[in-house]
């Protein structure tokens, strides 16, 4: 996406509805031409407020000094809006950065744990008080505020301190996108919101409880993470509306391209069936075989785990919501969805995924957030001006200020957004 101006707009629009921020995905590859996320979230941070900016850095193709400092001066020129979408990274990638190849699943997710503690430090290397004000506004360095992190591990040796002052947040958000058994266990050691794909209510019930009850062991309450599956809604007056677009909107895949990419989840063509035959689960490839993305192949392929559905029926499910949910509906059901979701204990907010871009995601700003908000599900107004109050997070104490100097705790947020109740982000 190129168009600036554009993507402003939309910002505005989203911070308008209250929305908790905008995620932004970074890609290395692909024939679209798209501005780096850095570039697009910095001009959108001088011409908004309120709305939380968080995009997407690998770990495996960025250093964890680099991550620290463009990350830590987001959240400097937002005022506290940033956030990270931790990944590894996809194996696609690999050739644009002089590799022969992507590293196993393992060796990925031990580097990316290694990195975010690196971060981390980094974050912390500088403590809240070691930039002085004085009279004349000129500002001085406290020195003995300053601090080396001198870390050396199985993949980084990075000694510090970071050449830029602690951010406003003290920590950045961290996201994180992965819901294997490895990610899981990176989310509920070092993750503050989670984005996930459960399609159906019991199997978002069960990531809750498993992914919460993992918490603990770190140290963690269920306070500390917040669990956010992706929605794509189509929002209509009328519910033959609203199905009327979603057939519209199917009539435009290519279904050819389209099988293609699912077949590679399986062991036979998909070409070879007639859409409305059953999805062969069966010959689904298992999830260990897979060095790439674990989670989102578990997310497609979760509805025909689930019962019968048919190879039609999964092609426009993984294609309009990317595996995530996709529901199409009056501003009534879709936020009897939410309430429901929410409610159950099987999320702590949506994070929006337009189907159509521009102006998919409208409806739901202008139809179901104010049911929401007469449900008392949804904000009324912000609560604070940083992502971390946006979202209800506690300040991070400074690891190098034991007696928690300069921290804050953020107010918890009654209601937010996409989803439902508290929390929310949309995706541009």
């Amino acid at each position: 996406m190129m168009d600036i101006d554009w993507q402003i707009a939309e910002a505005k629009r989203a911070e308008a509805a209250l929305l908790d921020a905008l995620f932004v995905a970074e890609f290395y590859t692909g024939k679209n031409s798209a501005l780096d996320t850095f570039s697009q979230l910095a001009a959108i941070a001088a011409e908004t407020s309120h709305i939380g900016l968080i995009n997407t850095i690998a770990t495996v193709y960025n250093e964890p000094y680099h991550i620290a400092r463009f990350i830590a001066s987001l959240d400097h020129l937002s005022k506290g809006r940033a956030g990270w979408n931790f990944v590894t990274g996809a194996g696609s990638a690999a050739h644009q950065f002089s590799r022969d190849g992507h590293p196993s699943h393992a060796d990925r997710y031990a580097q990316g744990d290694e990195a975010v503690d690196i971060i981390k430090r980094l974050w912390d290397s500088w403590e809240d008080g070691a930039i002085l004000p004085v009279p004349e506004r000129n500002l001085y360095v406290n020195q003995d505020r300053i601090h080396q992190i001198n870390h050396t591990g199985q993949f980084y040796s990075v000694r510090g301190p970071l050449n830029l002052a602690r951010p406003p947040q003290g920590h950045p958000v961290i996201l994180q996108s992965g819901s294997s058994e490895t990610g899981k266990e990176m989310a509920a050691k070092h993750g503050e919101a989670v984005y996930t794909a459960q399609q159906t209510l019991a199997a978002a019930k069960e990531f809750y409880i498993d992914l919460k009850g993992r918490l603990p062991k770190y140290g963690r309450s269920r306070e500390d993470l917040l669990i956010l599956p992706g929605l794509a809604p189509l929002v209509a007056d009328t519910e033959k509306e609203a199905l009327e677009l979603e057939h519209e909107l199917n009539r435009y895949v290519d279904t050819r391209k389209a099988l293609n990419a699912l077949s590679e989840r399986f062991e036979v063509n998909l070409n070879d069936y007639d859409l409305d035959d059953p999805v062969p689960i069966d010959r689904a490839i298992s999830e260990d075989t897979i060095d790439g993305i674990r989670s989102r192949h578990e997310a497609v392929l979760n509805p025909a785990r689930r019962g019968t559905v048919t190879i039609r029926q999964l092609l426009y499910r993984s294609n309009a919501g990317h595996g995530h949910i996709s529901l199409a509906g009056t501003p009534l059901q879709i936020a009897d969805f939410i309430e429901e979701w929410f409610t159950s204990d099987a999320c702590d907010g949506f994070n929006l995924l337009p189907q159509v871009a521009p102006g998919s995601t409208h409806g739901f700003f202008d139809k179901v957030i104010p049911e929401l908000q007469n449900r008392g599900l949804f904000r009324t107004a912000y609560e604070g001006t940083t992502l971390r109050e946006s979202f209800g997070l506690k300040r991070p104490q400074n690891r190098n200020s034991p007696r928690g100097a300069g921290s804050v705790g953020a107010a918890a947020a009654a209601s937010s957004d996409s989803a439902t109740s508290r929390y929310a982000n949309a995706n541009l």
